[in-house]
């Protein structure tokens, strides 16, 4: 008889100690233990070293770790019955398990260590983050859970002795609330907040149930909070699949700098946007992609008109779920081959929906059921439509549609760029373009239709607009905080009176001949209002019935919003908020938030009256003036009609088509705008 009395000492010591109390059996076979398996490891070992007698015994063993499941499993082990032995392993942090400790530029050893992060600069792991969390623990604990047939609810604690942080307003806040709700059978949400202060949450409705409708029987999933370190975890309950696990070291949630991982259940990722990609599925090699809505054409890496934060997953079964996280402050992902997805965002709160599918197909619906399905166009949009920028006169027009029919090119819709307008300016109509009225009324009874553009800033430098003295009277515009004044930028929009000069740089020209502009805040019922009777006023000119342009539809643009100049005429005036602690991996990085588009600290309000910074709202501005603007078509024309937009948000497709923005007429433009 054996006897084999095993000791297992936990962390710190990191031992198994084997020792043989009583042998009196002489084995004919040379049985060995050839594995073990260690549970509860929060971290993986990724040495083991055996001894027997204090002496290292040569052997090659493999080990391999779920990070799940938190199990290690070491093989190819010659451990002889009847012998004593010591087997001790190191615990550490495997390439793939590297989460990047300093995501913010300029990283270094001190920055590094100053955050009790670790620094290893290996220049053969090309993406790999030098800088990465050392150990498996975040700054937060967990109290209180509990567990109902609806959902969950727990609270978070920050812990004092693990601060990472760039600044004080990144410095974590020190209680959050968690609740998870089960809104029905493939469908739950999870978000976490600040409950002793009201923060800023995203003002887009969802289609979710009043109160919960799962039941425990038919769930699609099961929801775990984990503490020490906290974290999420929703399983696939028909085949064990974790589909979402948060217990990670990232986590951390501030004022203006929220972080928080997941491991994913495969390589199988995609989505979010809206960003140029080269394939349907995300590249998973520790790539970091940013979120922000900009005036960018279509370029590698370059954060551009749309903000998506959703993502489907593939598991490796072929099952597949969704994830949205109803956030609008800019963000980066970042993506790295463990396999995990990092977020992190630079205000608001975390607000996830996960629906379970489980195909493909049906994850669709389900995130279009929550969101809104998608707008019925009318017949005609189906057809070919025809665009671009730069038409000289609305004879070039009228020939091109002639050219067409001759060409016996299929053609069912004719766009106008700003060129129709006088100077740039909304709502006007260009000289050059007087016979454009005639041209869309020929063209309608030929079977075609025809639609504008519109673009959201509004001159100020006129002495004879009604668009902008009505937009003053109505107090439509964003302005400056605590103040009456409006922020003015520039955008299209030339001075009146002057003499473009075409061969000078862009820069000289945006200085010498645009004007001032003011943007809409379309969050409010008066902006509806006032946006509704300018447009009508196109279609049914009130002052010469032959400048009236009759559109089928509407195309707005520049709604990120754009700005020529970086945040407003004469700079901004809050660096805190245009140059944030943390500034997501986006395009002209060290340009801050404020590179092409209006300053942060414009005040919006929402349409209860609630005041909210564009520092909160920037991602928003185009979906916030989409609607208005198919209200006022429908109204106007009596028909659907079309709009097509340039900057969307989830949901925007309730409303709206999109088209990619400023794309080339060339055959690598053709091959990308698949994917987009």
């Amino acid at each position: 008889i054996l006897a084999i009395e095993c000791n297992y000492f936990t962390i710190p010591q990191n031992v198994l100690q084997m020792n043989v109390t009583n042998n009196n059996y002489a084995d004919p076979n040379n049985l060995t233990f050839k594995e073990i398996r260690i549970l509860g490891l929060l971290q993986e070992p990724v040495s083991v070293t055996v001894l027997q007698n204090n002496d290292v015994q040569n052997s090659s063993h493999n080990i391999t770790y779920n990070p799940v499941d938190k199990v290690a499993l070491i093989e190819g082990l010659q451990l002889e019955l009847g012998k004593s032995y010591l087997l001790r392993w190191t615990l550490g942090t495997s390439v793939n398990e590297k989460y990047n400790c300093h995501p913010g530029p300029n990283a270094s050893k001190e920055k590094c260590e100053q955050l009790g992060c670790v620094w290893t600069e290996d220049l053969s792991t090309l993406r790999v983050p030098y800088c990465y969390y050392n150990g498996p623990d975040n700054a937060y604990s967990v109290a209180d859970v509990k567990y109902t047939s609806s959902g969950v609810t727990a609270n978070l604690t920050f812990n004092k002795s693990n601060v990472k942080a760039y600044g004080k307003s990144t410095l974590p806040i020190s209680t959050l609330r968690l609740e998870v709700k089960y809104h029905n059978n493939h469908m739950l949400q999870f978000k976490i907040y600040d409950y002793a202060n009201e923060r800023y949450e995203v003002p887009v409705p969802l289609n979710v149930p009043k109160s919960p409708e799962s039941t425990v029987k038919n769930r699609l999933y099961d929801v775990t909070v984990q503490n020490k370190p906290f974290g999420i975890q929703v399983r696939r309950r028909s085949t064990g699949t974790v589909i979402w696990d948060s217990q990670l070291p990232t986590f951390t949630f501030s004022d203006m700098f929220i972080q928080i991982s997941t491991r994913l259940a495969s390589q199988y990722l995609y989505g979010f946007g809206e960003t140029e990609h080269t394939m349907f599925r995300r590249d998973m090699n520790w790539h970091t992609w940013g979120m922000f809505t900009r005036d960018q054409p279509p370029g590698y890496k370059m954060n551009s008109y749309g903000f998506q934060p959703f993502y489907m997953g593939l598991e490796e079964d072929g099952n597949a779920h969704g994830v949205l996280l109803l956030n609008s402050n800019a963000m980066d992902v970042t993506f790295q081959p463990t396999p995990a997805l990092t977020y992190r965002t630079t205000g608001g709160i975390l607000d996830f929906y996960m629906v379970l599918g489980p195909t493909p197909e049906l994850v669709v619906q389900e995130y279009t059921a929550l969101v809104g399905r998608p707008v019925m166009p009318p017949y005609w949009a189906l057809g070919f439509q025809l665009c671009r920028y730069g038409y000289e006169n609305d004879t070039e027009i009228a020939k091109l549609v002639e050219d067409m029919k001759a060409a016996r090119i299929p053609y069912d819709v004719q766009y106008a760029d700003i060129d129709y307008m006088e100077r740039q300016l909304d709502f006007t109509l260009n000289p050059r373009f007087t016979g454009l009225p005639a041209l869309i009324n020929k063209i309608q009874e030929e079977g075609m239709r025809f639609i504008l553009i519109l673009d959201p800033a509004i001159s100020g430098n006129e002495t004879d607009y009604p668009a902008f003295t009505r937009g003053l009277e109505k107090d439509v515009f964003i302005k400056w905080p605590n103040t009456n004044d409006i922020i003015y930028a520039k955008v299209w929009p030339d001075l009146p009176n002057v003499e473009v000069n075409n061969t000078l740089d862009w820069e000289t020209q945006v200085e010498l001949y645009r004007a001032y502009v003011a943007f809409p805040d379309f969050f409010r019922n008066s902006t509806t209002e006032w946006w509704m009777r300018e447009i009508t006023e196109v279609y049914t000119n009130p002052h010469n019935a032959s400048k009236s342009l009759k559109f089928d539809g509407l195309w707005i643009d520049m709604n990120e919003p754009a700005s020529f100049v970086n945040g407003a005429v004469g700079g901004c005036r809050n660096q805190q908020l245009n140059f944030p602690p943390y500034v997501p991996q986006l395009g002209s990085r060290s340009e801050g938030l404020i590179f092409k588009t209006l300053c942060m600290e414009g005040q919006q309000y929402l349409p209860d009256g609630s005041p909210v910074s564009h520092y909160n709202v920037h991602n928003l501005y185009g979906w916030a003036q989409t609607k208005p603007t198919l209200d006022a078509l429908r109204n106007i024309t009596k028909e659907r009609g079309i709009v097509i937009t340039r900057s969307t948000y989830p949901s925007s497709g309730k409303w709206s088509g999109h088209w990619l923005g400023d794309n080339t007429a060339a055959w690598n433009q053709l091959d990308k705008s698949i994917i987009g």
